[in-house]
């Protein structure tokens, strides 16, 4: 009887302190390498994660794709291949165009911190949760590390600067932002951007932040850049498969929420440190920084609201464009509705 008694006691012993608890393993794939200022920022929020929940979440982690191409790692997610995807949701446009006005709003937006308050207090996460749900994932959050910024040979100061522009575009809604600015966007791989430069084939490139660009060498041929960035902020996302979501107890499922804001605002103010020292050193070599006017870019925001409905061919996405126009317009950055 009494070794039945501290039997029983020893069982419960276990149970509060966790030892009975169930355990979580997510093979997370991101497409940033470990040691970019997004990969540092991931692997905190792992160890994050692993350290509050006492170890009862562990992360296999996969930095620079190395499962599965990057557009493919939501499908991984979803046939249990991964368990998280780190990537960007507008890989999943051809799923849904509303994929992006989640993962990048272009023109949208002058800030990281208006883009985040769009998802946490605009509706927007619950408005995407919708439409991640459909497909049998959980969308956990956003994170950006840096508005994008331009690199050209002739000055790119204002809307008028934009017409007759040729630039290197990615894919996509972009080329149809610029081409409603009156710019002649080109589509073409990284790898041709900088003989393109030299040849005089382009006079500009859309690649990425401004110390990215920076490190690339861009502004070694090309002596202009926009900054603070107007034209695209990209958030890639965390989401994980539902069912390995809804299996988690609510404590667990807390920490990762909590875990994610924290890395996410970190990592906005790590990039906008990089992006302000990049400006300085740029600023001391000679380049030209230009910064457009709020008038500027509300122009090129009414060009990218128009490519927007342009864009979008679903009802999810025009359910999105709604709201972040309302949105913008609560917070002055538009007057259309």
């Amino acid at each position: 009887m009494i070794r039945s008694m501290l039997a029983g006691v020893a069982l419960a012993s276990l149970v509060a302190s966790g030892a009975l608890a169930q355990e979580f393993t997510l093979r997370i794939q991101t497409h940033h390498s470990p040691e970019s200022i997004s990969g540092v920022a991931i692997a905190q929020f792992y160890d994050d994660i692993e350290t509050m929940s006492g170890g009862r979440i562990a992360v296999e982690p996969f930095f620079s794709s190395a499962v599965v191409k990057s557009p493919e790692t939501f499908d991984a997610v979803i046939n249990g291949i991964l368990d998280g995807d780190m990537t960007s949701g507008a890989y999943q446009t051809g799923k849904d165009t509303a994929f992006q006005f989640i993962g990048d709003p272009m023109g949208g937006y002058d800030t990281p911190w208006q883009m985040y308050a769009w998802l946490y207090e605009g509706g927007g996460l619950d408005a995407a949760q919708k439409i991640y749900n459909g497909l049998g994932m959980q969308l956990i959050g956003w994170h950006i590390a840096a508005p994008e910024s331009l690199a050209s040979t002739q000055p790119i100061g204002n809307p008028d600067d934009l017409k007759g522009w040729k630039f290197r575009s990615p894919p996509g809604m972009e080329t149809q932002i610029f081409a409603n600015m009156g710019a002649s966007p080109i589509v073409m791989d990284f790898t041709e951007v900088f003989t393109s430069l030299e040849s005089g084939i382009i006079a500009g490139a859309d690649m990425s932040n401004l110390a990215v660009n920076k490190s690339a060498g861009l502004y070694d041929i090309a002596k202009h850049a926009s900054f603070p960035g107007f034209h695209s902020m990209p958030a890639d996302h965390f989401a994980i498969r539902k069912d390995m979501w809804d299996s988690m107890p609510e404590d667990l499922q807390r920490i990762i929420d909590v875990a994610m804001q924290k890395m996410s605002f970190r990592l906005t103010l790590s990039g906008s440190v990089a992006t302000e020292e990049a400006a300085q050193a740029l600023l001391a070599e000679g380049v030209t920084i230009h910064d457009w006017s709020p008038e500027d870019r509300r122009t090129f925001r009414e060009a990218s609201l128009k490519a927007w409905d342009e864009f979008a061919d679903t009802d999810a996405a025009r359910e999105l464009i709604q709201m972040h126009k309302d949105f913008q317009k609560n917070i002055g950055l538009s007057d259309e509705r």
